[in-house]
């Protein structure tokens, strides 16, 4: 228990006394965006959900397009483990803790989302088992609560054993192996299970598609590996952490192929839906040339896809993927905003048009709801700060048990 007690000791005594200037600097943005969506959480809390911008016919907001997104990016956290432990890349052994942090953050930073979305978290206790009514197995909701659960406790586990046991210079037991296949396994799970949520909302005809787990999966493969991207070249231009062109390089590799069978994906569904015209391309058609003036998605969808179609061939190009100092981190940058930005203007918000009594609406978040989402993401980077922060100093050993400190 001494050693135990040590480790987390010199973990955030490292976290938040070593740093640069720019290291506080960014800790006090974060902290400031956090304390300012404190007032704004306050208020939706108290007032409720006629705070932001949802409405009768558009019930899903910034928190559930925030929510598909976090779920994209902590799926893809197992392109960084599975390399190390399922094929051997020695190149990823290390990097493996850094890709769960991700995947556990993440996780957390879409839960929260699902608080906010809510809005009366406090009866969250409804569906506890036990407790309250769990539904299971008719509510596919309560599969996605499971998989997220799930999977959040499988990399927080996984995450603070392989730390601590670097921490004492100790090898891992036999049973973490298992444990972090276990883990890429569930990746995925929580992918499906989200589209599945999306899918089984009869009222929605743009969700209805068999495609939509495929295109989540794909997406998760783009943006994740894009942002892990760009924490590594930041690691290894800003610490001891040693990361190899390699590892990289096969990242980069990975969004080439996500964004291709993307590619593949919408275009299978945009000539299953405009060439038949069936009910469910009506929204489709909103999103792409909007209806009776309401064209305010329009210039999202036509961008949106025209950067991701331009980053699959302009990733092609060698001088960009071996443009580590800026190429690179420019693109991957791009890929990751823009899957990003695709979910509330093109995948939630048009969906819901027109409505089943033939409506057409646009969506408006308030100041409030934008405030909020700032909030959560100021949370989760705050998160994935610190435990990225302790992460590398254990495994460069500047964190490390000493008898004379214990």
């Amino acid at each position: 228990m001494g050693k135990l007690m040590t480790f987390v000791v010199d973990f955030w005594s490292y976290v938040l006394l070593k740093g640069s200037t720019k290291y506080y600097a960014w800790l006090v943005f974060l902290f400031a965006v956090l304390i300012a969506g404190l007032f704004t959480a306050y208020k939706q809390l108290t007032e409720g959900l006629i705070t932001i911008g949802a409405t009768d016919q558009i019930t899903w907001e910034l928190f559930i397009s925030n929510f598909i997104f976090t779920a994209h990016v902590a799926a893809a956290a197992v392109l960084v483990v599975a390399p190390g432990y399922m094929y051997g890349r020695k190149e990823f052994k290390d990097l493996a803790v850094l890709g769960e942090i991700l995947a556990m953050c993440f996780v957390a930073c879409g839960l929260n989302f699902i608080l906010f979305h809510m809005g009366r978290p406090d009866r969250l206790w409804h569906v506890m088992p036990g407790i309250g009514f769990f539904n299971f197995p008719n509510s596919m909701l309560v599969y996605d609560i499971i998989v997220l659960n799930v999977y959040l406790l499988l990399n927080a586990v996984a995450v603070w054993y392989i730390l601590y046991k670097k921490y004492i210079g100790q090898e891992v037991g036999g049973w973490y192996k298992p444990w972090i296949y276990l883990a890429i396994a569930w990746g995925p799970l929580i992918h499906i299970c989200t589209s599945f949520v999306l899918s089984s909302n009869a009222r929605i005809g743009a969700w209805n598609t068999a495609v939509l787990p495929f295109a989540f999966l794909s997406m998760a493969g783009a943006s994740g590996p894009a942002l892990i991207i760009l924490l590594f070249l930041l690691l290894r231009k800003t610490t001891k952490m040693k990361i190899s062109d390699s590892a990289i390089d096969l990242l980069t590799t990975m969004i080439i192929w996500s964004l291709g069978i993307l590619m593949l994906v919408l275009g299978s569904e945009f000539f299953t839906a405009l060439y038949s015209s069936p009910h469910h391309a009506e929204s489709l058609h909103f999103n792409m040339f909007g209806h009776n003036g309401l064209n305010m998605y329009v210039p999202w969808f036509w961008v949106t896809l025209t950067v991701l179609v331009g980053s699959f061939f302009i990733l092609l190009m060698p001088k960009v993927r071996k443009g580590y100092d800026f190429w690179l981190p420019v693109m991957c940058a791009i890929v990751f905003t823009f899957v990003l930005i695709e979910k509330p203007v093109i995948l939630v918000f048009p969906a819901f048009s027109p409505s089943p009594m033939g409506e057409y609406t646009e969506y408006y978040p308030t100041f409030v709801e934008w405030l909020n989402v700032a909030h959560v993401w100021a949370t989760g980077c705050l998160t994935i700060t610190f435990m990225l922060k302790g992460a590398v100093g254990v495994l460069t050993g500047e964190v490390k048990f000493a008898k004379s400190s214990a």
